[in-house]
Formats: C-alpha cells, sequence, structure tokens
C-alpha cells in the first residue's frame, strides 16, 4: 500500500472521463488499497482513482461515523473540548458504479473535496439513488443509498465523469471558491 499524490483544481487531469474497468485483479486491489489508504491519510470519506491520476472508474467511501455506543475519548492535554468517539469504519469500494435511479426530490448539503482543498459550499443533488457497481472481486451489486451516503457516492461519480463539485456552483460562487483557494496557496 502506498499514499499517493491527490490531484488538485486546475489540474487538467481532473477533467478526464475515466474508463471502465475490465480486469478485476491484484493490479486493481493494490489500487483500492492505495485510494484507502491516501483518503484516510487526506481526513477523506471519499475518493475516486482520477483523483490520483488513475482513469479507472473506481471509487471509495468510508463515511467514517462516530460510533453512538462508545463513550467519548478524553481530549487529551490539546484540550478542544470536542466530543470525541471512536468512529465506526465502513470501507466501502465501487468499480464501474453507475446511478440507475435517481430520486426525483433534492437536497442541498455542504460538499467539500480532497481536489479542491478548504473550499466547501452547499450543491444540490437527489436525496437518494438506486446504485448498481462491481467489487473488486467483479461480483455485481445494487442498493439504495440516501442521505450523506447518496450525497457522497453521487460526488464521487461526478469525478469520473470529469465533472467537480464546483463545477455545479454558479459561476459567481465558482469563481469565488477559486479566487479564495488562490489566495489561500499564495498565503501558505
Amino acid at each position: 500500500m502506498a499514499i499517493r499524490e491527490i490531484l488538485e483544481v486546475p489540474d487538467p487531469r481532473l477533467k478526464i472521463i475515466s474508463k471502465p474497468v475490465e480486469r478485476f485483479d491484484a493490479e486493481l486491489k493494490t489500487l483500492v488499497a492505495d485510494m484507502f489508504e491516501t483518503m484516510y491519510d487526506a481526513h477523506g470519506i471519499g475518493l475516486a482513482a482520477i483523483q490520483i491520476g488513475v482513469p479507472l472508474r473506481v471509487l471509495v467511501i468510508d463515511l467514517q461515523e462516530p460510533d453512538p455506543e462508545a463513550a467519548p475519548e478524553d481530549c487529551g492535554d490539546h484540550g478542544c473540548g470536542h466530543d470525541h468517539r471512536p468512529v465506526i469504519n465502513n470501507p466501502r469500494v465501487f468499480v464501474n458504479p453507475e446511478i440507475i435511479d435517481p430520486a426525483a426530490e433534492l437536497g442541498s448539503y455542504q460538499e467539500g473535496c480532497l481536489s479542491v482543498p478548504d473550499i466547501y459550499a452547499d450543491v444540490d443533488r437527489p436525496k437518494a439513488c438506486r446504485v448498481r457497481w462491481h467489487d473488486v472481486e467483479g461480483n455485481l451489486h445494487e442498493e439504495a443509498l440516501e442521505g450523506l451516503f447518496a450525497v457522497c457516492i453521487q460526488h464521487e461519480m461526478d469525478h469520473l465523469d470529469g465533472i467537480l463539485f464546483i463545477d455545479r456552483l454558479s459561476r459567481l460562487k465558482r469563481n469565488m471558491a477559486l479566487k479564495k483557494l488562490d489566495k489561500a496557496r499564495k498565503a501558505a
């Protein structure tokens, strides 16, 4: 496993339309392992293969939600005051995913992206969707997703088609987000 570089805007490779996976082999499993390691290292909840420069229709998601049954952990010396709870990891892999039944009802969710660091904006997407995909062994799956999981898979699937979440914003909001990102990069 290896942590790979995450491409950031305006890298033109982020606009490439990813190709379907045809071989379910050890190379695919290594790619997926690297994607998870890269995503966790960057503190993300989703990552598409194109974000690490691999134009294949592969994405990984792990919402890493706090365990509601676990007791809060002590903040230790940093004393931030947050309610730290151990997270429940539920890593999911989607190979050649497709949305087959998006809900008509839209919801607005604040999204961010590892390829557009430190920029967040509200994006309207279907609140639920049915998704069909393969796992790393090539087995076909289908599941109805809703809430944050539905938003996350739609966001990551956009990457497979060369679309960033900022592309779904108005021209004004997108330009403001890009200027904010440019300013942050210059300050760093």
